[in-house]
């Protein structure tokens, strides 16, 4: 098996060192396909020193897309028959890789969704982040009728073949619900485990929105009835 972690990055400077040494310890990638977004803090200049190290190949885009823009990018140049989408700002840790490949390796799963309400250490913070959180995941499982606990976890791990023929059209944080609607409705073996979550807070960077979460709505229910 080979695995691609795929890093979506925008303005992470601060974290995006720390991030590529916590994967790379795993020995488990393949690869590390980088791809930034336009950032404007100096990410770029560090991803250009490390572009070629110890197994990372670095994608700029030219201006900020959105994280979804930067997904299907990285999704689209990476090599290996198994993906694996990781954030670069240190809430989710590359030590759960072994317990998310897992299910893949004994051919049980097709895809894998780290969950963060299954019982997993995380640090206490931001409640109605999680109940936004959960109620997207209610309203999944509504639609869908599945029983996700956590459907906007960055933690997705997924066979090459998942993704072959399917058009992702998000590119912002849309990606999580477009994802999840198109594995479900195709009929994808998906198991979740839990991870370890140490959730940064809006004056640490945090990126998502509350308009977000409206967006995520609609997607939800535009590709349950149109697609």
């Amino acid at each position: 098996m080979k695995l691609s972690v795929i890093i979506p990055v925008y303005n992470e400077v601060e974290s995006i060192q720390v991030i590529l040494k916590r994967v790379s310890e795993q020995n488990l990638a393949h690869e590390i396909v980088v791809v930034d977004d336009g950032s404007k803090d100096g990410t770029r200049d560090v991803l250009k020193e490390l572009d070629g190290r110890n197994g990372v190949r670095v994608i700029l885009h030219e201006h900020n897309k959105g994280k979804g823009a930067a997904v299907r990018t990285g999704m689209g140049a990476a090599l290996g028959d198994v993906l694996l989408i990781q954030d670069a700002d240190l809430e989710y840790d590359p030590r759960d890789y072994p317990g998310l490949l897992k299910p893949i390796q004994e051919g049980i799963a097709d895809v894998v969704y780290g969950s963060r309400f299954m019982g997993g250490s995380r640090r206490v913070a931001m409640f109605w982040h999680m109940v936004a959180n959960q109620l997207l995941t209610f309203m999944t499982n509504i639609l869908y009728n599945t029983i996700l606990t956590d459907m906007e976890t960055g933690y997705k791990v997924f066979r090459r073949e998942v993704i072959d023929g399917m058009v992702i059209r998000a590119n912002s944080f849309d990606f999580e619900p477009e994802f999840t609607a198109k594995i479900l409705k195709r009929k994808f073996r998906i198991f979740e485990v839990p991870i370890t979550f140490n959730p940064r807070d809006y004056s640490q960077g945090k990126k998502i929105k509350l308009h977000d979460a409206f967006e995520a709505v609609w997607t939800l229910f535009k590709y349950r009835f149109v697609e």
